[in-house]
């Protein structure tokens, strides 16, 4: 795959001071599946505002498609229409008194006509889940609600990149599968590069493409997660806990239950290796102990 986006040697310091990237490299493959893992205060959520060009670094460099980014109003206008964010906190990003209106503001400012920008905003809404709530009035949302109005602002605008920042976060059980399999479907059928940041190591695991681990305002690592699964030391190094599966797998095979390759990336996949591939040991029998005939007597060598 060729590279979409990369940030080069990046550093940046906040204007009190505080820094906020520390010489960060990241570079992200087109049409990949990428989590973004570290503690809080490591960096994802600067890291991330510099893909849109909404910050820009103090010294280094934001590359797209192999050139760097211009950040005249000219270049941030065309990096923005391909790379989407979402915000954490949706409040931060809804301004709409209506969803519909929400969601159809970037198609507009593209200069989109009328036919084109409610073709979108359908499409967007549709995806989410949230067609139902096109005329409802943002502050009638629930939160997690407001999340999804928020993605398919970003998704009218039909970005090459998305950029969500804890999308899981505050969603129930139900929204975040149909968040994944969201997700899923646009790498899949259109080819949008994807990076979430996240807590959630076992997560990331499951469903990355690949994985990098933040720590102090740099991208200490940078692997994908089929190798990163073999090397519990290296997410320790970057100050990372494993996912659980990794030390169950590793007993596993201490016991000899299963090979040491490959490394299941989550539980479930843990568990069909263990129904699939585990066949049962047959039982060794004692060997019996042979002893003469009692009529026979044992030979001896002539003296």
């Amino acid at each position: 795959m060729t590279t979409l986006i990369e940030l080069v040697s990046a550093s940046y310091r906040y204007p009190d001071g505080t820094p906020g990237l520390d010489d960060c490299h990241l570079r992200l493959r087109a049409g990949s599946r990428n989590a973004l893992l570290g503690a809080n205060g490591a960096g994802k959520t600067t890291l991330m505002q510099h893909l849109n060009g909404l910050l820009r670094p103090t010294s280094g460099h934001l590359h797209w498609q192999g050139h760097p980014v211009a950040y005249d109003r000219a270049g941030l206008r065309a990096l923005r229409q391909q790379v989407g964010l979402v915000f954490q906190n949706p409040d931060r990003q809804l301004f709409s008194a209506h969803v519909e209106e929400d969601v159809s503001f970037g198609p507009l400012n593209l200069g989109l006509g009328e036919h084109d920008v409610r073709t979108r905003v359908a499409a967007a809404l549709d995806a989410v889940g949230m067609r139902a709530h096109a005329r409802s009035p943002v502050h009638h949302l629930s939160f997690g609600q407001k999340k999804r109005v928020c993605l398919a602002g970003v998704l009218a605008m039909q970005p090459q990149l998305l950029v969500l920042d804890e999308p899981m976060a505050g969603l129930d059980a139900p929204m975040q599968r149909d968040l994944q399999q969201l997700l899923d479907d646009l790498v899949a059928r259109h080819g949008v590069t994807v990076l979430i940041s996240t807590h959630d190591a076992a997560f990331a695991a499951d469903w990355a493409d690949e994985l990098h681990l933040m720590v102090a305002g740099r991208c200490r690592l940078s692997e994908s997660a089929d190798r990163l699964m073999a090397q519990p030391q290296a997410w320790l190094d970057a100050g990372q806990s494993p996912p659980e599966v990794i030390a169950v797998h590793q007993e596993l095979v201490r016991r000899g239950v299963l090979p040491a390759t490959p490394v299941p990336r989550s539980m479930p996949r843990l568990l069909d290796q263990l129904r699939n591939g585990l066949t049962p040991q047959p039982q060794a029998q004692p060997h019996p102990h042979i002893h003469p005939h009692p009529h026979e007597r044992p030979c001896h060598d002539a003296a």
